[in-house]
């Protein structure tokens, strides 16, 4: 069997899909997937042995460039790319109407999706010929688990999801990892769901002071700014010298102790990875998009108005504590749970 998946984005969103891949797999004698993915998260599909080919997509950046001769090309690039194969299904599990559209392009006998009510837009149910209904209020992953069983016929699997990433051929780095250590995921995209930067130096000066190596990954300016300052305050600490391809990352996430991370997409690698990792949550909710896997804690914030689903704090707190939502979780807390997480997984 030959399908093609679309899933442009994102990070978490991505990994997320990788588990129906791995029940499909066991499913089928024979079983090869195609992937449609935006460029940045190109390299993250290919971790799963079933993915065979990448059919790089820029609906981003194509947004962004006026009308011109090479974005014409580029786009007739990807229209032949996508119809290069014939493939028994294809099926969208982004249920967005820019990911339905994609469907159409490409040579498959069957077009598989979220049912009017299952998708995020109601309308890219239309695109397809296939659709399956797949309730809300469940995790992101059980629901693609679902797409794909209902949509390729097979039944649901009820065991823990297994992500099917292959850690035996990680790049090598440009630096030494220092043994042992604890990662701090402390970069986000919403303001909201920022942890304190008072709480990451806490954290921190704990981890510290027992001894342990704190590394500190980045991926922009802002971010390379506050890792900076937090190692400051430390004996045994690391800023990852460069920027790290999502590879990199993943190395050193699997080859860490444990992870303590906000709401980003290299959580959920870490959840895929089954590394010991506390994920905090105050604006956003993990019954639906937690850290789903082996040694995983998801703690959200008692507060009154959390989850709020909300980019910017209508609350004005503390300038210490901003959101005030997440002084419901301390980092003595953190590091006690951590402990927790990282003793049960030995």
């Amino acid at each position: 069997m030959r399908i093609l998946v679309v899933k442009t984005t994102s990070l978490g969103d991505i990994i997320h899909t990788l588990p129906a891949l791995t029940d499909a797999k066991r499913h089928f004698k024979t079983f090869s997937v195609d992937w449609v993915v935006e460029e940045p998260f190109s390299e993250v599909p290919l971790w799963h042995s079933s993915v065979q080919r990448i059919i790089p997509i820029a609906l981003r950046r194509w947004r962004k460039t006026p009308w011109n001769i090479q974005k014409c090309k580029e786009i007739s690039v990807f229209m032949k790319a996508v119809r290069q194969e014939k493939y028994d299904y294809v099926i969208d599990a982004q249920g967005l109407l820019k990911s339905a559209a994609v469907t159409i392009l490409c040579c498959a006998k069957k077009r598989i999706g979220l049912s009017w009510h299952s998708a995020r837009e109601a309308l890219a149910s239309l695109f397809y010929n296939k659709r399956a209904v797949v309730p809300w209020g469940q995790h992101a992953v059980t629901r693609a688990r679902a797409l794909f069983a209902k949509g390729l016929g097979y039944p649901l699997p009820e065991t823990e999801p297994d992500y099917g990433i292959d850690t035996t051929r990680l790049p090598a780095l440009s630096f030494a990892l220092p043994k042992p250590y604890y990662v701090f995921l402390h970069g986000t995209t919403w303001a909201t769901k920022h942890w304190p930067e008072s709480y990451w130096c806490e954290l921190a000066k704990t981890v510290d002071a027992a001894g342990q190596h704190v590394l500190l990954l980045w991926g922009n300016e802002a971010e390379l700014a506050r890792a900076n300052r937090i190692a400051d305050q430390l004996s045994k600490a690391l800023v990852v010298p460069n920027k790290l391809t999502l590879s990199e990352a993943m190395r050193v996430l699997a080859e860490s102790r444990g992870i303590v991370t906000v709401d980003t997409g290299l959580g959920h690698l870490a959840a895929a990875l089954g590394v010991p990792t506390v994920s905090l949550f105050g604006p956003s909710d993990p019954k639906n998009s937690g850290t789903l896997g082996q040694n995983q804690t998801n703690l959200s914030a008692a507060f009154p108005c959390a989850p709020c689903h909300q980019r910017a704090c209508s609350i004005i707190g503390e300038k210490s504590i901003d959101p005030p939502c997440f002084a419901s979780l301390p980092a003595q807390l953190i590091w006690e749970q951590l402990q927790r997480q990282v003793a049960e997984a030995k």
